[in-house]
């Protein structure tokens, strides 16, 4: 087994260098240089003995970062209470993922995006790695969720249509970034192409709970439509921030606020609800 796998280590690799070459083809959009990056966001330098650190946008990256955390901590809490209930457990899973997507996210987009796409180049770069495996994680975790509903809101030919959907759904995404990647095509791998392929997860788990709460009734019914009405007054708020064109305005008077901080804020209440009040009430269908 070991010699097997030995055997495929030089083409692993290669394609590796090949996806970060096709990676390091893509400039930042308008392009920017490492003096630039600074210039148009707030950052702080950090002497570290002889070397220094570069944070960007300190007060953003600490709440996404404490968003990450605050999501891992939920999605941990959803599993210890599973109690053998596989939606809870999906949930935990679903929690988990976004909370490593988050991190993945504050590191790349914000904290730390000097070092990794600017320092010791001559044009910034557009995305990495880090990113890539956000918006990978992203979507697993919608599709996390799916798997969760199909077990405490389906039973039958819907259970089993939603997970199909959900694994497929994966799959193909996977697929499609790798493409993305590779061609490369700034689409595939870009946060607008990932707000597409979740919105019809969201859009269906909605639908589902409405439709069960109108029959039901229940308790749990109503805490998950809850969670996703949150959750799209939360997609909402961040484009409404966004096209206001507030972030430059405030960032000239030295107050770092912009529409990633608006939703961060909005994800953090997101994840106290889900573990405040969708965790005890979740149980599988019969």
């Amino acid at each position: 087994m070991i010699a097997a796998m030995k055997r495929y280590i030089p083409i692993i690799s290669l394609f590796l260098l090949s996806a970060c070459g096709r990676l390091d083809s893509l400039p930042y959009n308008p392009p920017q240089t490492p003096v630039t990056w600074l210039q148009i966001q707030p950052h702080a330098e950090i002497a570290l003995g002889a070397h220094t650190v570069i944070i960007m946008q300190p007060s953003t990256s600490a709440i996404v970062y404490l968003l990450g955390i605050l999501a891992i901590w939920a999605g941990y809490h959803f599993w210890k209470i599973r109690a053998g209930q596989h939606s809870r457990a999906w949930w935990g899973v679903a929690l988990a993922l976004w909370g490593i997507g988050a991190l993945l996210a504050g590191t790349s987009y914000e904290a730390f995006s000097y070092d990794i796409k600017c320092a010791g180049r001559d044009a910034c770069l557009w995305t990495s790695w880090w990113e890539i495996g956000y918006l990978l994680v992203s979507v697993w975790s919608i599709d996390a969720m799916m798997l969760a509903v199909a077990q405490s809101s389906a039973v039958g030919g819907l259970r089993k249509a939603l997970t199909v959907y959900a694994w497929a759904n994966a799959a193909i995404y996977f697929v499609l970034v790798m493409l993305g990647v590779f061609i490369p095509l700034k689409f595939l791998i870009s946060f607008e192409f990932l707000l597409a392929v979740a919105a019809p997860s969201i859009l269906a788990l909605f639908a589902i709970n409405t439709w069960r709460y109108a029959r039901t009734k229940s308790a749990m019914e109503l805490s998950l439509l809850g969670a996703w009405l949150w959750l799209g007054l939360t997609i909402a708020a961040y484009f409404l921030y966004l096209i206001s064109d507030n972030t430059a305005a405030l960032w000239a008077r030295g107050y770092w606020f912009s529409e990633n901080d608006v939703l961060h804020i909005f994800l953090i209440a997101w994840m106290l609800y889900l573990a405040r009040f969708v965790a005890p009430k979740i149980t599988d269908a019969l």
